[in-house]
C-alpha cells in the first residue's frame, strides 16, 4: 500500500488587483491568489476561502498589483560582460566590432556573465528566462553547463537555446575561425546538450532547443540538420531570422530568395520555432508565419539601439502569430530588463503604421506573459494566471510615488516608470523580495562581472 502523499503546503495572497491575462483577460480590482506547494490552487475576487488548511504564509498585498512572471524569449547572456561598446554602430558593423572580443570567452565568464543577465531580469519580474548561446570558442570549457548552473542556482525557470556556427570568416561569415564548431560537431554537441539537461515534464525548470545562430554564420546544412535534429529529439528550435536589411539582401544574393522563404525550405518554420527580431517582414512572410504558427520574439529596444528598424507586430498578432517579448544580448539592450521592453514595445509600435493603434497596455503584458509563453512552447503550464498553471508570478508595487496617481493597475506597470518588484515566485518559491534576490548575492555578482569584463578586454586587446 502506498504512502499517502503530504498535504500540500498554501500560500494565501489577498487584497491585491490581480490581471490574470488568461483567454478572457480577466482582471480583479481587488482578489487573492492561493497558491498549493508549486501550482496556483485558486484565485478570484474578495477574500480567499476560508478554512484552507497547511496555510504557511499570508501575505497582505493591498497597493500591489499581481500579474503573470513576465517570459522572455531572446537573450544572449555571454554579453553581459561586453556592453556599452560599439553604441553607435548598426548590426552588421557591431558584430564585426565584437566577435573578436566574444571569440576569447570562456567558462568562467560565461558562468558569471549568465549570472549577471539572469540577476537583471529575475528581480525585474522574469520567471522564465532563456538564453541563445552560440559562441563555443575551441577549448572554452563546459558553457551549457556553465549557463543552466546559474539559472538553477537563480531559482528560474529557463530554455537554453543551444546555439551553433559553422560558417567563419574563411567561409564568408563573420566569427574567427576558432569560433566556431564543425557541422557534425555542433550538431552531435546539440544533441548531448538536449538529453543531458531537457526536461519535458509540466513542472520542469529546465528546457533545450536547438537553435542555429543565422544565415549570416551558419550552414543550409546545419540550418536543415539542426531543424530534423530538434524534431527527432521532440525540442523546439531557435534562431535569428529578418533583423536587418542586409539580411534580406545576403539570402538573396546567396539562396536566390528571402529569409522566411529560405528558412521554410530547410524545414526551420513551425509551431515548434521561433524567431529573433522578424524585423523586415513583408505580407507573405507574415501569412507564412501564421500559416505554420512560427512564433516570433520581438526585441523592440535592441532593434532600436541596432537601428533594425520596427517590427511590424500589430500586424503579427493580428494574423495569428505568437509574438513574445525579448531583451536580446546586454551588448545592444544594455538594461538587461525585460520589464521596460512593455513600455518600449507599445511606444516603439506606436512609430509605425498603426501609430495610437498599434498596441495598448494589456496587448504588452500579455506579449511580456502569454506571448512568450507561448513562444517557448509552455502556454499550458505558465503565462497566465489560472488554477492548476504554474505559481509563477510577481507582485508589482503601484502605490508608491512612480504610479499611485495612475487609477488602472495594468496601465501602471506599462506607461509608468518600471514598477518595483515587491515579491516575485518561481514555482512556488519566493525569489525577490522588495526589488532584491533572495537566491543570490547580487553585490559579488556584480564583483565578478566587472572583474570578468576587464579579464576579456586584457584578452581581447592582446588578440
Amino acid at each position: 500500500m502506498a504512502a499517502p502523499s503530504a498535504a500540500p503546503q498554501r500560500i494565501v495572497i489577498e487584497n491585491a488587483a490581480i490581471a490574470t491575462v488568461d483567454a478572457q483577460d480577466t482582471e480583479y480590482a481587488s482578489g487573492y491568489l492561493v497558491v498549493a506547494d508549486n501550482r496556483i490552487e485558486s484565485l478570484g475576487a474578495g477574500k480567499a476561502p476560508e478554512n484552507l488548511e497547511n496555510v504557511v504564509r499570508r501575505i497582505d498585498a493591498t497597493g500591489h498589483l499581481i500579474t503573470p512572471g513576465l517570459v522572455n524569449t531572446h537573450h544572449h547572456f555571454y554579453q553581459w560582460i561586453t556592453r556599452g561598446l560599439a553604441t553607435d554602430h548598426n548590426l552588421f558593423n557591431w558584430l564585426v566590432a565584437l566577435y573578436p572580443t566574444w571569440a576569447r570567452i570562456d567558462e568562467q565568464m560565461v558562468r558569471v556573465a549568465a549570472q549577471g543577465s539572469l540577476a537583471m531580469m529575475a528581480r525585474g519580474g522574469v520567471t522564465t528566462a532563456m538564453d541563445h548561446h552560440y559562441v563555443f570558442p575551441q577549448g572554452s570549457g563546459d558553457l551549457s553547463g556553465a549557463i543552466i548552473g546559474a539559472a538553477s542556482e537563480m531559482g528560474v525557470r529557463f530554455t537554453l537555446a543551444r546555439g551553433s556556427m559553422d560558417r567563419s570568416e574563411k567561409d564568408g561569415g563573420l566569427p574567427p575561425d576558432f569560433a566556431v564548431e564543425t557541422t557534425e560537431g555542433a550538431l552531435a554537441a546539440t544533441e548531448e546538450t538536449v538529453k543531458k539537461f531537457h526536461d519535458a515534464s509540466f513542472d520542469s525548470m529546465t528546457q533545450v532547443a536547438v537553435a542555429p545562430c543565422s544565415p549570416f554564420s551558419i550552414s543550409t546544412e546545419l540550418l536543415r540538420e539542426g531543424a530534423a535534429l530538434g524534431r527527432r529529439l521532440g525540442v523546439r528550435m531557435h534562431t535569428h531570422g529578418s533583423e536587418t536589411v542586409e539580411e534580406e539582401k545576403f539570402c538573396h544574393e546567396l539562396f536566390g530568395m528571402g529569409p522566411t522563404d529560405y528558412f521554410e525550405s530547410t524545414g526551420f518554420l513551425g509551431e515548434d520555432v521561433w524567431m529573433a527580431h522578424c524585423v523586415h517582414m513583408n505580407d507573405s512572410d507574415i501569412a507564412a508565419f501564421a500559416r505554420t504558427k512560427t512564433g516570433v520574439a520581438h526585441c523592440p529596444s535592441s532593434n532600436a539601439r541596432l537601428a533594425a528598424g520596427i517590427a511590424r507586430v500589430p500586424d503579427m498578432l493580428k494574423a495569428g502569430v505568437p509574438v513574445g517579448l525579448g531583451v536580446d544580448g546586454t551588448a545592444s539592450n544594455e538594461s538587461g530588463e525585460l520589464h521596460t521592453e512593455l513600455r518600449n514595445a507599445l511606444l516603439i509600435n506606436r512609430l509605425g503604421a498603426h501609430r495610437e493603434a498599434a498596441l495598448n497596455a494589456r496587448q504588452a503584458l500579455r506579449l511580456g506573459t502569454y506571448g512568450g509563453a507561448q513562444v517557448l512552447g509552455r502556454a499550458d503550464n505558465i503565462g497566465s494566471l489560472e488554477a492548476g498553471k504554474l505559481a509563477d508570478f510577481v507582485l508589482w508595487k503601484i502605490d508608491g510615488l512612480g504610479h499611485s496617481s495612475i487609477a488602472d493597475p495594468v496601465t501602471a506597470i506599462v506607461f509608468g516608470a518600471a514598477a518595483p518588484v515587491t515579491a516575485s515566485f518561481v514555482n512556488g518559491k519566493q525569489i525577490v523580495e522588495n526589488n532584491r534576490l533572495l537566491t543570490v548575492d547580487e553585490d559579488a555578482i556584480a564583483r565578478d562581472a566587472r572583474t570578468e569584463a576587464q579579464r576579456l578586454a586584457r584578452i581581447a586587446a592582446q588578440g
